[in-house]
Formats: structure tokens, sequence, C-alpha cells
């Protein structure tokens, strides 16, 4: 909703546009009126909508006609005045000044037009015989007013209609031609009647449309009001009611209702209580409340958190049997423009013969919010978490977790979901080997779809010293180019250890010889390692090259374990030295 409210009057000469704005501030009319008021702001708190409003006085005499579309730029609404006892003024509404004020949008969002038929005084019939087939021609008009500034008639129920027209618009709810619901609109209320319905039986029972009620507008209906609220549907739809409950086509005819009896505030009111903006999509204050999350920390549901998904995922289990199907998972993601989870989550998390059990369900959630706490916020959003948990934002359900390093300095972690990577190279079994913690053998896992690609992700819980707590394992890519680096290749080499060389290690895994380095001498350090790293980051399908020489007579030098890359990035450690890495006669490379 917007913040404030800009308010511009146009019309002819004499039909009293400045009159009426003194009126509305001085209470009384005005003996002397100047050429054109000065713009004045009504404060927030003396205004039904609780928002500061802003009036704007025009005069063609004083005011150029680009200053004239300048102010209609920046005006929220425009009142454009006639005379009612001058049909000429009537008349100019069509020709002269809707088409300043809308002329060059023809596709695009109209400024909304308030008609304010003026001296009412003089006149002791109505003009709405008149304007009623202008009102049917330009559909950015909201409503017309007769009011008086002589008589002090009507004059505040004008500006409050302005400002309903801004705050409570009706361009994107309704369609004045078809009658009807605009698309954009019907989507959202009924994303709003599937949450509301608890039980999920299509109908909103006396229970439930209290609940609703109480949660848009504060308090709930009285029995009689419920009744008569049923008794107007049952008129006017056929199965707007059934077994004495609100069907979804009963409830979006009670919001057609509002509407076409201006009465759009109402359903205004329940659009942005589900977070829906003035363009009906859910605003990003709505999905991603401020949620901070410290270098170091992670980020787990909480027992609200926890709690909330579980109650969704017995509402949607409508069979009872401790799994969701497919078509009980689509009727949970009914409320998501779009599927959040999609064949992956088969291979990620524990399931039963294609079913979603609660256990997998709930490691799903786990997994999300601890790799993507906005896509979690997001998701929580979608599913109404702070309007049927009744908080301020659904980041009442997350928990930072302490830095890791002060896990560390305790030695012991509060956490409940713990990360392990997994790398190797292609071909050694790393998939199985994260199939395998879902519970699944090889038989299982070959008959994954031939173009399905390995999940990246599995999660399942484990027991640690009697406490249950969540295990991620992250398949690191096996194509990921690695590059052992011996460090202090200026050094003597060291005694040679047991096991494998670095370089035996390198063949046997397919890897890159490793490189000597050395940062000693005169010379600035040569950069031709670091130009390796970046070209086999760039291009990692490619082969890699014989290594790279350092000195006349390098060393090798023992290399660290795995070089581990992320996305865009290639990870290099060096710990040991030279001297601690080989022993033996010094050789030239060749």
């Amino acid at each position: 909703m917007k913040r404030d409210v800009r308010i511009l009057l146009l019309g002819e000469a004499q039909v009293g546009k400045t009159s009426l704005i003194l009126s509305l501030v001085g209470e009384e009319f005005p003996e002397e009126v100047p050429p054109r008021a000065e713009e004045i702001t009504i404060p927030a708190d003396v205004t039904p909508e609780k928002v500061p409003t802003h009036i704007v006085d025009s005069s063609e005499a004083e005011q150029t006609v680009e200053e004239l579309q300048d102010e209609i730029h920046k005006a929220n609404v425009v009142c454009v005045v006639y005379d009612v006892s001058e049909e000429a003024t009537i008349e100019k509404i069509r020709t002269k000044w809707i088409p300043l004020v809308n002329g060059g949008t023809e596709r695009g969002p109209r400024v909304p037009i308030i008609l304010v038929g003026n001296k009412s005084d003089l006149r002791p019939g109505s003009s709405m015989e008149a304007v009623l087939p202008i009102m049917s021609q330009f559909p950015e008009i909201e409503t017309c007013v007769e009011c008086s500034a002589k008589n002090l008639r009507n004059i505040s129920e004008l500006f409050y209609y302005a400002q309903k027209a801004v705050l409570h618009p009706t361009a994107p709810l309704y369609d004045p031609e078809t009658k009807q619901l605009k698309p954009a609109c019907s989507q959202a209320l009924t994303r709003i009647f599937r949450l509301s319905d608890q039980d999920l039986d299509q109908a909103l029972s006396d229970e439930e449309l209290n609940a609703f009620q109480k949660s848009c507008f504060g308090h709930p209906l009285a029995p009689q009001a419920l009744d008569d609220v049923k008794m107007v549907v049952r008129k006017n739809v056929a199965g707007g009611v059934r077994d004495d409950r609100l069907t979804l086509d009963g409830f979006l005819f009670l919001n057609t209702l509002f509407i076409q009896r201006g009465r759009h505030e109402t359903t205004w009111t329940i659009l942005r209580r589900f977070g829906y903006g003035d363009t009906l999509d859910l605003s990003p204050d709505y999905l991603l409340p401020p949620f901070h999350v410290p270098p170091g920390c992670s980020t787990e549901l909480n027992h609200f958190g926890y709690q909330f998904v579980q109650k969704v995922f017995e509402k949607h289990d409508q069979d009872r049997d401790g799994a969701l199907s497919p078509a009980e998972l689509q009727g949970l993601f009914s409320v998501f423009p779009a599927a959040p989870w999609g064949p992956q989550l088969l291979y990620t998390v524990p399931t039963e013969a294609g079913r979603l059990p609660l256990h997998g369900y709930l490691c799903q959630w786990t997994l999300v919010t601890y790799l993507d706490v906005q896509r979690c916020l997001e998701h929580l959003g979608y599913l109404g978490y702070p309007i049927l948990c009744k908080q301020d934002s659904q980041a009442h359900a997350i928990t930072v977790t302490r830095e890791k390093m002060l896990d560390q300095e305790k030695g012991q972690t509060q956490r409940n979901v713990l990360l392990c990577k997994v790398v190797g190279a292609r071909g050694v079994g790393k998939s199985s080997f994260l199939q395998a913690f879902l519970g699944r053998g090889l038989e299982h896992q070959d008959a994954r779809e031939p173009c399905q690609e390995p999940a990246i992700y599995t999660i399942n819980t484990v027991q640690v010293n009697g406490q249950e707590k969540y295990l991620i394992r992250h398949y690191m890519d096996g194509q990921t180019p690695c590059l052992f680096v011996s460090s202090k290749a200026d050094l003597p080499e060291g005694i040679s250890l047991p096991g494998l060389s670095p370089a035996e290690f390198c063949r046997r895994h397919r890897l890159p010889a490793p490189t000597p380095f050395s940062c000693t001498g005169p010379a600035e350090p040569s950069t031709a390692v670091f130009t390796r790293l970046a070209t086999m980051a760039t291009f990692p399908w490619v082969p890699a090259p014989q290594p790279l020489w350092w000195e006349a007579c390098p060393h090798p030098r023992a290399p660290t374990v795995s070089v581990i890359k992320t996305v865009g990035q290639l990870w290099c450690q060096v710990p040991w030295s030279g001297a601690e890495a080989l022993a033996g006669p010094s050789r030239r490379w060749s």
C-alpha cells in the first residue's frame, strides 16, 4: 500500500476547484478565493486510512500545458471538477480533461479519476444522468461525487473517495466490461481460500470462516451475520454453499459483490493481509522479510517451523498413510506459483515407493533451510506462515546457529544439521555412496531414469551420542580440476615418507603430476601456476598438460589432500613444506 497520496484537482475555470480545497481546510466557504490554492498536506492521523495526503490545485491561467502534465504525472489520483449547473463543463470532461490525463496511456496503467460535480446548491436535481455515459466510456473513472463548496456538502467524502481510489483501486481487481474479477485477483483469492480451507474439503466451515474473518478484520462474524452471508450466496450462485459451507465459487462471488457495491477496500484488506501488493503479486516485504546470517553461522528450522510444516503435511495427507502421494504433493504445491521441489527430490531424501513420508518431507525442509534460507522464507510465505501462525513474519520459524569458530573453541556444537562433502574421481562410486545413505542399494539406484542427473545432495538423520542429527552429504563434481602444488621447491628434498609418493598418488587417481613452486630469490615469483589454476577452472574439460617447472633443478614436493572446487572457484591448499615431503638425490626433471 502506498505511504502517501497525492490528489490533483483539474477542471475548467470557475468550477470551484480552489473553493473546494479552502472549504475542506477552513471548514467554511471562503469569502475571497485566490486564482490557485497552495499545495496542502493533511497529516496521517486525521485521514481515514492513516496516510499523509497532499492536495494540489491547478489553474490553466497560471500554468502551462507542460506544467499541468507534470502535475498529472506526479499525481496518484485526479479529481476532474465540473459545474453541475453548466452542461458545457460536463462535456469538457470527455473531450478535454480525460484525454489530457490518460491520453498517452492507452495500454499502460491509467491514473484513477474521480468526477466531482460542484455547486450542487445551484441545481435542485442531479447531474448523474449526464455523467453516467462518460463513466461507462472511461473505466479509469472510479466514482462520481456531487458536492457544494458553499454548503460544505460532501466535501470530506470527496477527498475520502479520492484517497480510496489510490489505496484501494478498482482497476487491478475488477473488469467493469465483463463484470468479473480479473484473473490475477481471482488467482490470489483462490490461494487465500485454499490456505483457509484447513480440512481440504473444498469449502469453508463456520469455524474456518471465522478464523479467516478474525485474521483479516480482527473479529469474528456473529452467527446471524454468517447465516445472512450464506443466504446471499445461495440466492445468487448455484453451488456457492454446500452442506452449509462456503465454496470457492461463493467466496469469489462475495468479493465480486463487495467491489460492485463500492466496498473494494474489503477485498484489498483480505489481499494485503495475505501478503499481496498493489500489482497482486506477493510483495517482497512479505516473501523475504529481513533476516541476517552472520559469517560462520548456519540456519535451521526451529520447533515452531517444524510444527508448522508438519501440520501442513498432515493437512495434505488425505489418506492418513503417513506419506504424500504425487497427487497429494501437487495439492500442497497449489498455493505456490510453481512446484518448489523437482524430480531430484526422490533421490535427495528418503522416500517410500515414489511417495514422500513425513521423515523425508522434514529432511527436505531441513535441507532447503540450511542451503538457501531465502528460498525457505519464500516457501513458508507461500504456505501462509505469518497469517496462520499469527506472527509478524516467517523469520519466526528459523534459527541462526552459533558461529562455527565458537563451536571449535568450546569443543562442541549445538547444531542439529551437519554438512559432509564427498569428493572423488568420476566412476569411483560417489553417487552410490550418497544413495546408500538413503538406504538404497545398487539395484534400486539402477532404476533411475537414464537421463536423470545424480542428486548432488542427500540428507537423512543419524544418531550422535543419543541425539538425532540431520546429516547432509554433498556430491562434488568428479570433473572438478585438481592441481597438487609442491611448495618450497628451492629446499633440499626431505626424508621419504612411507606410502605412495605424490607423483604415484596423482598417477593412480588420473590427476596432473605435482607442480613444484618456489617464491624465494631476488626475482619476482612466477605467476604461471596461478595462470594454470585459472585456466583449469575456466576449461575444466580440457586434459591437464604436463607439469610446469620452475627452476633449473626443481624437486617434487608433497601435495595437499584433494583440491576441491566450488562453482566458479578453485581451492588449493599446500600444507607441507618441501623438506618434510620427499627424500632422495637431487634430479632434473625433463
